[in-house]
């Protein structure tokens, strides 16, 4: 039998990818997507009409947070997995406008844990964020690393998540999966994210903003390796086990619960990410250099043997193949 898929958010950048990676392997998917206007909506809904293409594709238009909205969607398609992305996203946009943190992620999650209480699902699966280890200096950061120091409210909201599913996952049993992902990018690719800016600019010959005066690194995950992982994930099922954890898992020693990381495992240095626009672009970038922006970190890199141990090696996409596959597509997308 052919099995079904709620995957929220999936008119945004990785719900888009995902819902496509689920499709060529035959699930049957179905979207829910508030189309909200923290950035252009006609890219989430050309996202969503690429996706509708296959038959097995059906889309719902609403917010998460709408009392009763994932309850009945959930009711009536009695998904076999729950793939749940939708969140408002952002570090700094958290800054300016936290209450829709609080309405999008953790009133959204809210109902998507209710609806998987009342009509299970074999497997639960949440987005986090690496984000959510905050301070934490100690690197590859490990999913058994202590995380209660978030620098933005963002991450404070995906790590309360992260808290409010596993204790979903103890009294109900509800098998859950947590994946923390690693500055994803790739084409179709959010407006709000460092390389569709930093390409915007520098084919318009306008300069870039760089941060901390470009000493950062950051763990880069091209989409399509990550999508990969959550795909292969479907079936990591985390279950309850009266034995002890092994060493280096994050398996719950009180319920059915695992937090993941998904990321390449290899940070790049941002000036090596900006020549790598550079040379897809053809052009050079005029660089304003800037101090580090409040709720920032200098640094993120994953430690990915437990991905390993439950998936195997996932796909690793050199940075320099994945931002010109980006440029190609934005160059096409926006006739430039």
């Amino acid at each position: 039998m052919t099995r079904k898929v709620l995957v929220t958010g999936s008119a945004g950048f990785i719900g888009y990818h995902l819902s496509a990676r689920l499709l060529a392997a035959g699930f049957e998917v179905v979207g829910l997507d508030g189309m909200t206007a923290y950035y252009d909506v006609t890219l989430k809904e050309r996202r969503h009409e690429m996706l509708a293409r296959s038959p097995k594709f059906r889309a719902e238009v609403g917010l998460l947070e709408e009392p009763g909205r994932v309850m009945a969607l959930v009711a009536r398609e009695r998904p076999d997995v729950i793939v749940h992305l939708a969140a408002q996203a952002g570090v700094r946009y958290s800054i300016d406008a936290p209450r829709s943190y609080v309405e999008a992620n953790l009133v959204g999650t809210f109902e998507i844990l209710e609806a998987a209480r009342a009509h299970r699902p074999s497997h639960l699966m949440i987005a986090s964020t690496s984000s959510v280890y905050g301070a934490n200096t100690h690197m590859p950061y490990a999913e058994t690393d202590k995380a209660d120091s978030q620098m933005s409210f963002y991450a404070a909201t995906k790590k309360a998540g992260e808290a409010m599913a596993h204790s979903y996952a103890h009294l109900y049993d509800i098998p859950t999966t947590m994946f923390r992902f690693f500055t994803v990018y790739g084409p179709w690719g959010r407006p709000d994210m460092a390389l569709f800016k930093f390409t915007k600019a520098i084919l318009a010959g306008e300069p870039i903003d760089v941060y901390n005066n470009g000493d950062m690194m950051r763990d880069f995950t091209y989409v399509e390796d990550l999508v990969e992982g959550i795909a292969r994930l479907i079936d990591a099922v985390p279950v309850r086990s009266d034995a002890a954890v092994p060493e280096g898992d994050s398996l719950s020693p009180v319920a059915p619960w695992r937090v993941v990381n998904i990321g390449n495992g290899a940070p790049v240095q941002l000036m090596a990410f900006i020549e790598a626009i550079e040379a897809a672009t053809g052009k050079v970038a005029k660089r304003n250099y800037l101090p580090m922006q409040p709720g920032d970190v200098p640094a993120t890199w994953a430690e990915t043997r437990l991905q390993e141990r439950l998936v195997g090696a996932l796909p690793r996409t050199d940075i320099r193949d994945g931002v010109a596959r980006f440029v190609a597509w934005y160059r096409e997308y926006y006739a430039v």
